[in-house]
């Protein structure tokens, strides 16, 4: 009768055994998973970050020779017009140089 306990609680215990050996693998498959989602996530933050700096760094250039242009020269209108120089509202540059950008 004793034997007859022991060969149960082995029975048992492998397959708990079976059962943990089961869920290792079902976590290392999903561990592996998540590691390469997060590596291509990595990338592209890497890569949102590089394009990030790209667009700043041509907002910068365009800013400063927008400012260039401004300290340089302004725009003249045709001679139709009263005014000597023609300005934006806001001052700060030249139609010009406004389309050039929206272009």
């Amino acid at each position: 009768e004793k034997n007859l306990k022991l060969e149960e609680k082995i029975t048992m215990l492998q397959q708990q055994n079976e059962e943990l050996r089961a869920r290792i693998e079902q976590n290392t498959l999903i561990t592996r998973q998540l590691s390469e989602e997060n590596a291509n996530l990595q990338e592209y933050v890497e890569k949102e970050v590089e394009e990030k700096k790209k667009l700043s760094r041509t907002n910068e250039e365009l800013l400063w020779k927008l400012q260039e242009g401004e300290a340089v020269s302004p725009v003249k209108l045709p001679p139709t017009s009263s005014t000597s120089f023609y300005r934006c509202s806001s001052g700060n540059s030249s139609p010009a140089k406004v389309r050039t950008l929206r272009r």
